[in-house]
């Protein structure tokens, strides 16, 4: 009796010890937000979050109000609901609010790479190839890749004529993404392919596979995050992941002599810092899924709403011919093809005002930051709240700027002038309570987390669908197919992608 009594004593304290890691005693205290740990402990919330994001923090602001602190999977998450507050996450100092100490997690679980000393050349280098100058070469090099796999047929006679079927998510996603891919990464040279005719068919041969693996990669993106792989799909996503290393390695890349200045400083930038090699691959394989993963589906949505809108549809054609027709060129039969400038795609208003109402429609990310010290939180009405070290706050800026009635009246339906002023130009005037708020859309993100991809990624969107209306006639199989529904699963990750696929058929207009 006299030893049962210390046993017993330890494992009642190893029990509550647990319980105590497991956030099974966290209160409440004075000043900070309503806490609501969930039913399991330490999974807390992650279930019903993982199910449906959008419906749990909906649900959870219904119950709390506009800043509440739930348990996600032994993490604490404090989520932000009121837009007008967003500016004081944007503006904190990093060593407060930390987005990187977040996003490296997810990179090292995800895409087994670690991050070493890279990020301030490495957000350089992005300002010089994304944006600016560099952005020019990109997208100018992404059209001619855009031509070689929609336009090869053009002047190769045959009926031209005939209707080709296929699911509009599958055609848009693998065509985007292969034009991507071939820009950023390099393409076939004409030494290694021995003629021009032969390294343009190389180059289709093998982006098309790249897409098929990058496809099948994608449908696991959402486990991998959450780590809920079964033993299976471990296997199958390890094998995939050694396929992208070896397609996508630092010296096959060298090799190909035309990847993309921003590759090429990336890599410079790598082995300049002694980065190993096999973690240069990996880099490369993180590269092509931040470039190239958001764009094919977003493509889909885009020529998805625009055929379910006439009156979009129409206006958007009007624009590409005037925009075209102003650049002194012609799309006739026999004819040269259309060179799309980067300054071309810059005049297309209406198109990039559907565009931003597809992306407020269907772009849904989780805006993370790490909370490195305990800190004040100041919402824009003057309220107040104590955040904890090592906490998360998140801001899910689709439900609480994107859908709401308040800001964007008639929220889920899609209206292809919402970012246009009267007389044409950019609408950027938005209110909520009759407050304005600079924060209206937020796809893209905001502040240090804001994706330096975005303008490539915009340009690559409108070039798809300019060459979609200057040479083809397409249409749904079914005309009142309904705009599909969204795949709850992938809520937080960037562009949405449907629950099924719509058939559609195109053919050449020459």
């Amino acid at each position: 009796m006299g030893l049962l009594v210390p046993i017993l004593l330890a494992l009642l304290a190893s029990l509550f010890g647990g319980y105590y890691l497991l956030g099974a005693f966290r209160k409440q205290r004075p000043g900070e937000p309503p806490l609501d740990r969930g039913p399991i402990p330490w999974l807390g919330h992650v279930l019903e979050f993982r199910r449906d994001t959008a419906k749990f923090l909906e649900r959870m602001k219904q119950k709390h109000g506009d800043i509440f602190t739930v348990q996600l999977a032994g993490n604490y998450f404090t989520f932000l609901m009121d837009p007008s507050s967003f500016g004081a996450v944007f503006k904190e100092a990093h060593t407060k609010l930390d987005f990187s100490a977040f996003a490296r997690k997810l990179v090292i679980r995800v895409f087994h790479f670690y991050p070493e000393l890279t990020k301030k050349k490495f957000h350089d280098s992005n300002n010089r190839h994304l944006m600016g100058d560099g952005l020019v070469l990109l997208t100018e090099s992404t059209m001619k890749f855009f031509q070689n796999l929609m336009l090869r047929s053009i002047g190769k006679g045959g009926d031209q004529n005939t209707w080709i079927e296929d699911g509009l998510f599958m055609y848009s996603y693998n065509i985007v993404f292969r034009a991507g891919y071939l820009s950023v990464f390099g393409n076939v040279s004409l030494r290694e392919a021995g003629s021009t005719e032969k390294s343009f068919e190389m180059d289709r041969i093998q982006s098309d596979a790249m897409f098929t693996e990058f496809h099948k990669f994608d449908q696991y993106f959402p486990k991998l995050v959450y780590g809920v792989q079964s033993p299976r799909e471990r296997i199958e996503i390890r094998k995939l992941m050694r396929m992208f290393w070896k397609t996508l390695s630092s010296q096959v890349v060298k090799n190909k002599g035309n990847a993309s200045n921003w590759v090429r400083e990336q890599l410079q930038t790598s082995e300049g810092l002694g980065m190993k090699e096999f973690m240069q691959d990996r880099c490369l394989f993180l590269m092509l899924w931040a470039s190239q993963g958001n764009t094919g589906p977003a493509a889909f949505w885009l020529l998805m709403y625009l055929m379910k809108n006439p009156e979009a549809m129409a206006a958007v054609r009007r624009e590409v011919d005037r925009v075209v027709m102003e650049s002194g060129q012609e799309v006739r039969r026999g004819g040269p093809i259309i060179n799309l400038t980067y300054d071309m795609i810059q005049k297309s208003l209406i198109l990039d005002s559907a565009l931003e109402e597809t992306l407020r429609l269907t772009v849904a990310p989780v805006l993370s930051r790490a909370v490195m010290e305990n800190m004040n939180l100041k919402m824009s009405d003057g309220r107040a709240y104590q955040i904890r070290q090592g906490d998360i706050i998140s801001l899910f800026p689709y439900t609480a700027i994107q859908i709401d009635s308040k800001i964007h009246p008639d929220p889920l339906s899609f209206k292809y002038d919402r970012f246009l002023n009267p007389d044409g130009s950019k609408k950027t005037d938005f209110y909520k309570n009759g407050k304005k708020l600079r924060y209206y859309t937020m796809p893209w993100g905001a502040g240090v987390s804001m994706c330096p991809g975005r303008f490539f990624a915009m340009n690559e969107l409108k070039q798809f669908v300019f060459f979609m209306i200057l040479y083809f006639d397409f249409e749904l199989k079914t005309p009142n197919e309904e705009v599909p529904d969204i795949d709850v699963k992938r809520w937080g990750f960037g562009a949405m992608q449907p629950t099924r696929d719509v058939g559609f058929r195109y053919r050449l207009r020459f």
